[in-house]
């Protein structure tokens, strides 16, 4: 019989996989697998467990958020392993999942696992750490883990949203310098910036399908310019609004490998998880790093 290791968070979002637990571990019985199920109690948990057991199973399932399954992921890439991983979302916002089309009903996401197969899929890596679909800087990178888990529960999407309008209206200025694959350089004055392999951004940016392949060894970056006025303010929110990448208003580029020197008080956000900042950051893209059970039927 398969081995199958489940890593569930129990408190992510509403808690809207708890009780289907029971449901999902007979749909991966009835698939052949042997289900090792741990629940995370702190953070780091997934990280520790997906590493301890990624070479004793067939197969990997994480349930919950964007931040619990990046942890599964840091977690199987830091021990070399090429265990597949499937994700059941079941977090507030859950980005890196709908950028993969997976079902928001938990039961349906694990019957899709247990007829899937494994697709590869690039990651990140920022200095130490590693990030599933985006690093990120300036307004709305707070939003995710300022935002009250209370409040994510009771608002969903909104309270990201509301967060992100409250940000973008301080304009906060970040002078920032990004140098794309050691050669392209980019620098000015920017209120948000990420570096992404997904067509969604802490729920409230999104990018166009078509532009974005998230195993082409490419990351797409995204700055924001600082407006010095209201009507360059309107033109930000237009562009960011109707994808229009090649507006004055924003830079979008493709690119490996990407070195940021920026103020070191200038924080980050990975996968919507706090990452402190620092005056040099180098992030660079891991091709095919991971396998995600997705079903294409």
């Amino acid at each position: 019989m398969k081995k199958l290791l489940l890593i569930m968070n129990p408190a992510a979002g509403t808690k809207k996989a708890n009780p289907h637990l029971p449901e999902i571990l007979s749909v991966f019985g009835r698939a052949g697998y042997a289900c090792l199920c741990f629940m995370t109690q702190k953070r780091g948990d997934g990280t520790t467990l997906a590493a301890q057991y990624a070479a004793q199973v067939d197969l990997i399932v994480c349930i919950g958020g964007d931040g619990t399954f990046n942890e599964v992921i840091s977690g199987v890439v830091s021990v070399g392993a090429a265990t597949p991983i499937g994700y059941i979302p079941a977090g507030s916002t859950n980005d890196f999942a709908a950028s993969l089309g997976l079902s928001k009903n938990v039961v349906q996401a694990a019957q899709d696992i247990a007829a899937g197969k494994p697709v590869s899929y690039d990651i990140g890596r920022f200095r130490d750490r590693y990030f599933t679909y985006v690093a990120s800087f300036g307004a709305f990178t707070k939003t995710s883990y300022a935002t009250s888990q209370s409040v994510k529960n009771a608002l969903g999407h909104l309270a990201y949203v509301l967060e992100g309008i409250r940000e973008i209206t301080s304009l906060h200025r970040y002078h920032v310098a990004v140098t794309l694959d050691d050669s392209l350089r980019e620098e000015g004055d920017y209120i948000f910036g990420a570096v992404s392999n997904s067509t969604s951004v802490g729920g409230i940016l999104t990018l166009d399908k078509n532009v974005v392949d998230m195993n082409d060894g490419l990351f797409e970056l995204l700055l924001v310019k600082y407006p010095r006025n209201m009507s360059e303010l309107a033109e930000v929110i237009k562009a960011l609004t109707s994808q229009k990448y090649d507006s004055p208003s924003l830079i979008f580029r493709p690119a490996k490998k990407l070195s940021v020197a920026a103020d070191p008080g200038m924080d980050w956000t990975l996968d919507g998880e706090f990452a402190k900042g620092s005056a040099d950051v180098e992030i660079e893209n891991l091709h095919s790093a991971v396998n995600i059970v997705v079903n294409r039927a």
